[in-house]
């Protein structure tokens, strides 16, 4: 982990593997949130972007890497005064993001799948998936606004 200041105030990088299994999302979410909270980066409210993590944690879990013991899953964390966002990676051979049905369609009520990346999309400002869909990258606004936000938007 990097704590760094900058002229927009304090920035925090982290980077972390995890085993593929679902008992470590939490653990590892939790910790998270409190330190995203204790440098100012979360309110002390904020669940969009916890849910949305654990959400893209089991999706590479289970989905990318099978809960595959010989695979990772990697994160990376970036948080400024101004947003979050958040990397999730796995291991596994991807996905068609065409191909996921919309949950919210009344043919699709009873599926169980394609919830998840619905709610990281409706939690999140930004999601978008590269890499045939084994990295999924999220930015979340924090309204508050930073040094470099502000000389970005005033007038010259």
């Amino acid at each position: 982990m990097t704590i760094a200041g900058n002229q927009g105030g304090p920035c925090v990088e982290l980077e972390r593997s995890l085993p593929s299994k679902v008992a470590a999302i939490s653990p590892f979410v939790d910790r998270l949130m409190r330190l995203l909270r204790k440098c100012g980066c979360a309110a002390e409210g904020e669940t969009d972007v916890e849910i949305a993590l654990r959400e893209a944690l089991a999706n590479a879990i289970i989905h990318g890497n099978h809960e595959n013991p010989g695979k990772r899953v990697h994160v990376r964390c970036r948080c400024e005064p101004s947003e979050i966002s958040i990397a999730v990676k796995d291991e596994g051979q991807g996905f068609d993001i065409n191909k996921i049905a919309d949950p919210t369609a009344p043919e699709n009520s009873g599926s169980v799948h394609g919830r998840g990346i619905y709610l990281m999309k409706v939690l999140m400002d930004e999601v978008h998936f590269e890499e045939s869909g084994v990295a999924v990258h999220m930015r979340k606004s924090t309204g508050k606004v930073g040094v470099n936000d502000l000389k970005k938007n005033s007038p010259e």
